[in-house]
């Protein structure tokens, strides 16, 4: 029989009350249920939202083993809440055995079922799962009192549910962006802090990645026999997974520097141990030299990385230094050339990450020749200097967006 107005308002109040009293999303669900099943005295009960995938999910159930949600015992009960959910319309049947129309899917097997009461559940125009009470034992249940009060409390639900789904999203928006800057400034304690200090050179670099976290990285290495190692990388990725493979690639390259008799070998060496430890297929580029500083010479590999930029104080030509092997961690055994120089007073060297070429302003990529001439007009500062002026310009060009990608320089340049 339908319940007095005054009744059913205040418990329609009370529900929407207890739903919408928690955050949490497993208690709203669960509170759903157990009031659904009550106020309309059914024996069982189920509800389902649709996940991510647009597909129905079993979120919780009463008077049903959920190890049997897949199979015969409650297939019906299924059914008809995927047909609920899927017309948005709700279902009452007095009788479950005589009144759904035979043949159809949900006619298949109805488990016994006798009465039945589904209802979708909304937040707004969106239909976000459906609620279902049923009872095995006696027809004539559920009336048209009981349809009209679930739908309610249903409507109620679909705001809670969206409330508490929100809270969730953000409390996990909140614990990413945490864990982001955690490992952001664990990544940032990989990158130094500062350069070394060598008679007679400078050297000053920039390190900033597309994100949070990124792929490029930079680094220096006291080798035994008094020369500097000079890192400049970029791995093949950005974001979270390039972080965690750049730690692997630097922690790498610090064990296999100076190990060897030559640069060549040192970053052989270190290609194997990425490809071994990479099953990501994840490989990284990389320039890297030994600096004599008594005599200026610099002995180095570049790992499929862009062509350093060498600027002599005698002249205004910069001279590229190309690549003597492909990208670390490509294949298992990689054979690398090396290349020389010797670097005299006012030279300078720009080694670089693609990030600063890529940048996008008004005109397009930045590109090499803008970076060649950049480099050039710059060229009479001190190396901190032309870092300084260099991360001006691009942000400049690119309006102070320069966070399509990883961006890293480093510049050597010889005073004495």
């Amino acid at each position: 029989m339908p319940k007095p107005t005054g009744e059913r308002l205040e418990l329609l109040y009370r529900i929407s009350q207890t739903i919408n009293s928690s955050l949490d999303l497993a208690t709203v669900l669960d509170v759903l249920i157990d009031e659904s099943i009550k106020v309309t005295r059914a024996e069982r009960g189920l509800l389902m939202l649709y996940d991510a995938d647009r597909q129905l999910a079993l979120k919780t159930a009463r008077g049903i083993d959920r190890s049997t949600v897949e199979e015969s015992d409650i297939t019906s009960a299924r059914s008809l809440v995927e047909q609920v959910a899927k017309k948005g319309q709700p279902l009452l049947a007095g009788d479950a055995q005589t009144e759904f129309p035979s043949g159809k899917r949900v006619n298949r097997k109805l488990d016994g079922l006798r009465s039945v009461l589904c209802v979708p559940i909304r937040h707004k125009d969106e239909i976000l799962g459906a609620v279902y009470v049923d009872n095995r034992c006696q027809n004539g249940v559920f009336n048209q009192a009981d349809l009209e009060l679930l739908e309610s409390i249903a409507s109620s639900a679909g705001i809670a549910i969206e409330n508490a789904r929100l809270y969730q999203l953000a409390v996990e928006r909140g614990r990413v962006e945490r864990e982001l800057q955690m490992a952001r400034a664990v990544q940032a304690g990989l990158i130094p802090t500062d350069t070394p200090k060598i008679p007679g050179w400078e050297l000053a670099a920039y390190w900033r990645p597309a994100h949070e976290v990124g792929g490029d990285f930079y680094d220096f290495v006291a080798l035994p026999d008094g020369r500097t190692g000079i890192v400049v990388a970029d791995v093949s990725d950005k974001g979270m997974p390039a972080a965690i493979f750049m730690a692997l690639t630097r922690s790498i390259l610090r064990a296999a520097a100076g190990q060897n008799n030559s640069p060549a070998a040192d970053i052989a060496q270190a290609s194997r141990l990425i490809w071994h430890d990479s099953a990501a297929e994840m490989y990284v580029t990389l320039y890297y030299a030994c600096l004599s500083p008594r005599d200026g010479r610099l002995v180095y590999v570049n790992a499929g990385h862009n062509p350093p930029l060498l600027l002599r104080s005698a002249g205004r030509e910069i001279q590229e230094l190309e690549r003597t092997g492909m990208a670390a961690g490509v294949e298992s055994d990689t054979k690398y050339q090396e290349g020389s120089l010797e670097l005299n007073t006012g030279d300078s060297l720009l080694i670089y990450t693609d990030g600063m070429i890529d940048a996008i302003g008004a005109q397009g990529h930045y590109g090499e020749q803008r970076l060649k001439d950049a480099f050039k007009r710059f060229s009479q500062l001190d190396a901190r200097g032309i870092v300084a002026a260099l991360e001006k310009e691009l942000c400049a060009f690119s309006n102070d967006d320069i966070s399509f990608d990883d961006i890293t320089m480093l510049v050597i340049k010889r005073t004495i």
